[in-house]
């Protein structure tokens, strides 16, 4: 049993962590936590929906009418600091000294093909104007002209971007000005999450960042305003203390500092759902901080967002009758029940035992009611080019449970030769484009905590301090974190999916503002 000090319970009071949630989290460091079992991949036509330009028109035409009737809310994880874009460029400035060494020869001898591509097209970043009026061209050679770029780009003299959440870099350059994310999101929101010509946006931050972002909207409101014609209503919140993860040994013993107290360490983002769990709205948009595309690809993004979110309006608009039919039981044959579970069948990829006609009336009603009452994710999935994340899979659970989820590479056993088949049989990935329905039938919020499948956490190996160490990661938002939701996949264009993992990606086509 593990055993507490004085100080412990102190620590573990402050953070608002019951002794009983670090003792299940040991537990689960001891057991270890199994891979998924794949059952097959998801594709188009099993699992995954793809539409005619018919059907997407008729899908807006149903989000458009239902709009004005919701509430509507863009939901976006924005907590992540660009420090991991700039990781090569922290290391050249650590390597690099223009005084003794040509560029090319540098890039030559150390093969280093981000800074060799970073130095080519210089011009072509969305800051390259703002740091080069910076340095005034103090600079003799090429290579002096990039040390002092990336220095002026990098260090707390400079411009500090390392320091800065990934939401406040700049990302498209129109000339007068360089648009952030931040900015990006908005201007995407004044075009499907508006009601009574207000955008609504909560954006999940760091602590330490919550001025930079006040100070962005206050900087470009009024432009954003008016190039929109829409107002925004914007709120923040943090990463809860409470949603840490205990850290330990790699013997599973709990994990101190050098002052004795307990390693917590960051949840991941499976932490945000009881961010999402505290919002109110009939409709709900996420979407990730750096998935963002300049003003000429703004309206095939926000058109795609309103084909899920009018799918959405259709599927609940059933679900809430059928929900409502189930309620008042005496009203129910069994044609009616048969109804019911067939659209949660084909509409919602309810699963069922194959013993449910063995049940009575009574207990089929009852799996019909609980089936029915969930909260419902569509997930935007695009098709697979190469990129990493999560992918669309049928799963089964141990009880031998089937259920349409988005697991990553990481939950699947590499060793097992007909998973990885399985995994390569995939079409589609995870852009992160969801829009979720966190309401029932009588328009009471769900407690999202309900629905999460604590099983699907990840376990991960660091250091502290040059120790080894087990950090425990919460089951991802858009993953375990909505494993019981009910799920639909929609195929989506690839142009809605625009990441930034390292500054180079801004060069792709995709984030090149065309003046």
């Amino acid at each position: 049993m593990t055993a507490f000090s004085n100080q412990d319970k102190q620590q573990l009071i402050s953070k608002g962590i019951a002794a009983e949630k670090v003792v299940k989290q040991i537990e689960t460091f001891k057991e270890g936590i199994p891979f998924v079992k794949l059952d097959k991949a998801a594709v188009v036509g099993e699992g995954i929906l793809k539409f005619t330009e018919e059907d997407e028109h008729k899908l807006i035409e149903a989000f458009e009418a239902a709009k004005n009737s919701n509430s509507l809310l863009k939901f976006v994880p924005a907590s992540g600091a660009a420090s991991r874009m700039f990781k090569a460029f922290f290391s050249f400035l650590g390597k690099y000294n223009p005084q003794e060494e040509e560029l090319d020869a540098y890039i030559k001898r150390t093969g280093d093909k981000d800074i060799e591509k970073f130095s080519e097209r210089l011009i072509n970043f969305p800051f390259y104007e703002i740091i080069q009026k910076r340095i005034n061209g103090k600079f003799n050679s090429k290579g002096e002209e990039l040390f002092l770029f990336v220095n002026e780009m990098l260090s707390e003299q400079g411009l500090n971007y390392g320091f800065y959440p990934k939401g406040l870099l700049p990302f498209h350059n129109y000339g007068d000005y360089a648009a952030t994310p931040f900015e990006e999101h908005l201007k995407e929101a004044a075009l499907y999450a508006t009601a009574g010509g207000e955008a609504k946006l909560h954006f999940t931050i760091s602590e330490q960042h919550g001025e930079m972002f006040n100070a962005e909207f206050d900087a470009i409101k009024e432009r954003v305003s008016t190039e929109t014609n829409a107002s925004y209503d914007i709120s923040y919140s943090f990463q809860k203390a409470q949603t840490d993860t205990i850290a330990v040994t790699m013997d599973n013993e709990l994990f101190r500092e050098e002052n004795g107290t307990l390693l917590f360490r960051p949840g991941g983002h499976g932490a945000l759902i009881e961010n999402l769990n505290e919002q109110d709205a009939d409709i709900i948009f996420i979407k990730n901080i750096d998935n963002v595309v300049p003003s000429r690809n703004i309206d095939k993004v926000a058109a795609s967002k309103e084909v899920l979110g009018g799918l959405l309006v259709r599927l609940q608009e059933k679900a809430f009758k059928y929900a409502t039919q189930l309620e008042h039981k005496s009203s129910l044959d069994f044609d009616l029940m048969m109804e019911i579970k067939s659209f949660l069948e084909k509409d919602l990829n309810a699963r069922f035992s194959d013993n449910f006609e063995s049940y009575t009336i009574a207990q089929q009603i009852e799996i019909l009611i609980d089936k029915i009452n969930r909260p419902i994710r569509i997930c935007g999935m695009v098709k697979n080019e190469g990129e990493p994340g999560g992918g669309p899979f049928w799963i089964k659970d141990t009880k031998g449970n089937i259920s349409l989820q988005i697991i990553e590479s990481a939950q699947i056993d590499a060793s097992n030769v007909s998973q990885m088949n399985i995994l390569k049989n995939a079409t589609h990935f995870n852009p992160v484009d969801l829009v979720c329905g966190v309401k029932n039938f009588k328009g009471e919020k769900f407690n999202l905590i309900n629905f999460v499948d604590v099983k699907q956490g990840f376990i991960t190996d660091k250091t502290k301090d040059g120790k080894e160490l087990k950090a425990l990661e919460l089951p991802g938002l858009w993953n375990g974190a909505m494993a019981f939701w009910n799920t639909i996949f929609v195929e989506v264009p690839l142009v809605t999916f625009n990441p930034v993992k390292t500054v180079n990606d801004l060069l792709k086509e995709s984030h090149q503002v065309r003046k």
